[in-house]
């Protein structure tokens, strides 16, 4: 066994979460990649391969990942069992990305965990091509974290893709794959299929891989992929599948066929048939994962009704009601407003939307339209926001100029929603409707923030 090498002495060690977050989007962004797993194996090999010390369930897919993330984490501590979590990119805050037992690293717990690797990345740095990334520095904090506390089952979400994503140096005991769709094409492919191409790489040998149900030419690359490396893969539909559905206060009651066993009447309390389609993709996860036995009915009933999911069709106010969805691509566009007219009754909808540029606009725009009466944009903080301006020409083209109005600052979008929500001003029509805030997950996360400081 080969010694690990001591610590460069040289980088300074942070004290606040802020110098945390400073020292890592001082790294290559999210949205760069360099498609290698070189740095990320060197990285873990330094810090003594802490992806090997516990069992892991690895999902990718276009959408789904982070809810069916959470439905996996929470039935397996109604098991007992001590998990951690990694899931990206954050609602609020960065902490988010990293759980032990269901809750985020404190702020302390955060620091901590990056003052463990952070001497260890400039090893790195120095003996690679490109340095390391803010998320392959995140991702070895994780896995560092988690093999420290011990967990028994970590529950991991790729970042982007799968076969390339530095947290495919884990091989999963259980590969997800959630609903493909197009997402990330200028990184991934301009295809399903070939997205699908690169998300199956998650699928390891002797692997149990548990597939939502895709499209035609997606299902034919996930299960060549199964096939060649040897993993047993379970497909929605075929051996599991939501077997019934019922809208309800709160969320929905649905009956879920898994591989041992069906499970009747468990209250899920989130809002959508993707939600349940996710629920029972969790299920049979944590099935595969566990053997041939069946779960407790009750132990099921009771894991998922303390499901949640932030800023996924999450009510934040009330009177009018807001709802903060995240979707930011087509495929999620359309889960989401096929929600709005199957779980709730509001005479009418107002959206607020701030995108991201280098999605497609469009889609997203065109997904909404027929269900919503007006349309507020706006942007997000971030630089990669697309100016309102931009959007908003975008939208008149889509919805028409008398449906689009252009509030460039959230807080005020969001006000100007909520009192067109309340007042009535479009002839009555908007009386007793809702607001619906998308996009984006930092559009999202950032109006969550707002919205939760005027309630306190």
């Amino acid at each position: 066994m080969t010694e690990t090498p001591a610590p460069n002495p040289t980088p300074r060690l942070a004290a606040t979460i802020d110098e945390v977050e400073d020292a890592l989007l001082s790294r290559w962004p999210e949205t760069r990649l360099e498609p290698s797993l070189d740095r990320i194996r060197a990285f873990t090999e330094l810090l003594g391969d802490p992806q090997r010390a516990y069992r892991v369930v690895h999902l990718t897919g276009t959408n789904g990942k982070t809810s069916t993330s959470r439905m996996i984490d929470t039935l397996l501590r109604a098991l007992e069992l001590r998990t951690g979590r990694f899931t990206s990119p954050h609602v609020e805050k960065i902490n988010e990305r990293i759980s032990v037992d269901g809750e985020p690293l404190t702020d302390e717990e955060f620091v901590a965990a990056f003052n463990d690797v952070a001497p260890y990345t400039h090893l790195v740095d120095e003996d690679q091509p490109f340095p390391l990334s803010f998320f392959e520095t995140v991702v070895g904090m994780a896995y560092a974290k988690f093999a420290e506390a011990p967990v028994d089952v970590a529950v991991i979400e790729v970042g982007m893709g799968g076969a390339w994503d530095a947290t495919n140096v884990a091989d999963g005991d259980v590969a997800v794959v959630t609903p493909i769709g197009v997402d990330h094409a200028k990184y991934l492919g301009a295809t399903p299929a070939a997205i699908a191409r690169e998300k199956a790489g998650i699928i390891k040998p002797g692997a149990v891989a548990v597939v939502a149900e895709q499209l035609p030419e997606v299902d034919v690359v996930l299960v060549e992929r199964a096939a060649e490396v040897g993993a047993r893969i379970v497909r929605e539909g075929d051996d599991f599948a939501v077997v019934s559905r019922t809208p309800a206060v709160g969320g929905q009651v649905v009956t879920l066929r898994g591989l041992r066993a069906t499970y009747d009447e468990v209250f899920l309390p989130l809002y959508g048939a993707h939600q349940a389609q996710n629920a029972a993709v969790a299920l049979v996860a944590v099935e595969s994962l566990l053997g041939d036995r069946p779960l407790d009915d009750e132990l099921v009933r009771d894991a998922f009704a303390q499901v949640t999911s932030p800023g996924r069709l999450e009510i934040i106010r009330s009177s009018p009601t807001i709802l903060l969805d995240a979707a930011h691509n087509p495929h999620g566009a359309e889960a989401t407003a096929a929600a709005l007219e199957d779980s709730f009754a509001f005479s009418s909808v107002v959206g607020v939307i701030g995108v991201m540029e280098d999605k497609d606009v469009d889609g997203v725009l065109a997904a909404f339209e027929p269900h919503l009466e007006h349309l507020i944009v706006t942007q997000n903080s971030t630089d990669r926001a697309m100016s309102a301006a931009d959007l908003g020409r975008l939208a008149v083209e889509i919805y028409g100029e008398d449906r689009v109005t252009v509030v460039p600052r959230l807080a005020d979008a969001v006000d100007a929603a909520a009192a067109l929500a309340e007042s009535g001003d479009l002839g009555g029509s908007i009386s007793g409707g809702a607001v619906l805030v998308t996009g984006s997950v930092v559009t999202v996360g950032e109006a969550r923030r707002l919205l939760r400081r005027k309630e306190r």
